[in-house]
């Protein structure tokens, strides 16, 4: 993997097998906090005093951390469980590489290829590794207030972008739940619309089309 400094001055990592990075060029951590922590919004989620997310293809972090360092500034006593879902144990090591300007990336530098769950505070986060495709079947049903959908793109890898997925965050989400992706392929959408997910979109940020953001209702 080759080191990339992106326009906000944070680092991502090139994937060269796949001939992607794992985050947008544009701006690492302005993708974490503005197309997932803000359109999820989770300032409003954390005066509730608990929230519950589903980090999916974990990479290094970035987008639950940010979403965690947004909860506490909110709700210094807000409860927050992350559970992240990742293959690749070769990026969940790169967490030692880096150090993006968000508040409670810090304390994920505790998690290692050895060592994948910590509490810290009001705070849990653990980390699956292996095909998302199987860990998902671990999860409780109607668990997750929030899903961030990170993997890469539907041209890329179209397989984790199926229906069958889409079922599974589905079945994870709560009523109220809310997913967040970056991408607003046809081939994405069509197959959340397939499980059951409403969706619209999500915010502009550093590419020519929207996010999107799916519920469970309309």
């Amino acid at each position: 993997m080759k080191k990339v400094l992106t326009a906000d001055k944070s680092e991502t990592f090139l994937n060269e097998e796949v001939g992607e990075s794992y985050h947008s060029y544009t701006g690492a951590v302005e993708e974490a906090m503005k197309k997932y922590a803000e359109p999820t919004k989770i300032k409003e989620l954390a005066k509730s005093g608990h929230i519950r997310i589903l980090d999916c293809f974990f990479g290094m972090g970035y987008n639950s951390a940010m979403a965690v360092s947004v909860a506490l500034e909110e709700n210094p006593n807000c409860k927050v469980e992350v559970v992240g879902l990742e293959l690749d144990a070769a990026i969940v090591s790169k967490i030692q590489e880096v150090n993006p300007e968000i508040a409670f990336f810090k304390h994920y530098k505790k998690l290692t290829n050895e060592n994948l769950s910590f509490v810290e505070g009001n705070v849990s986060v653990k980390v699956l590794l292996g095909d998302v495709r199987e860990t998902t079947k671990k999860l409780d049903d109607e668990h997750f207030d929030v899903v961030f959908w990170d993997p890469f793109s539907p041209k890329t890898m179209p397989e984790m972008w199926s229906e069958d997925l889409f079922k599974e965050m589905f079945r994870v989400m709560k009523s109220s739940g809310v997913l967040a992706t970056y991408s607003c392929a046809r081939l994405g959408r069509e197959n959340m619309s397939k499980a059951g997910l409403f969706y619209d979109d999500g915010p502009k940020v550093g590419r020519r089309g929207p996010g999107t953001l799916a519920f469970k209702w309309e």
